[in-house]
């Protein structure tokens, strides 16, 4: 199964996620099939938080991609942001 997840980057105490598709099957932080944004959430206000690329979303959602939680979380936010 495919899924839309959390990828954890940065450094201790400084996270940093990237949106990735992946196979279920591996690893969080292990190979992904593609990177379609990323998340930060101690961003301050002159930084840009969440990006998301809205066509590829939609890509992968038609083809069966299952989003995480967390991503539909953060799928609802950026929405909300862009309107």
């Amino acid at each position: 199964m495919v899924v839309i997840r959390l990828s954890r980057g940065g450094a201790k105490s400084r996270p940093f996620f990237n949106i990735v598709v992946a196979d279920k099957r591996n690893r969080r932080d292990g190979k992904f099939i593609e990177r379609i944004g990323f998340y930060n959430p101690i961003a301050t206000e002159k930084e840009e938080s969440i990006r998301l690329a809205q066509d590829r979303l939609s890509y992968w959602q038609g083809v069966g991609a299952q989003a995480s939680p967390t991503v539909e979380r953060l799928i609802k936010q950026a929405a909300k942001k862009a309107a």
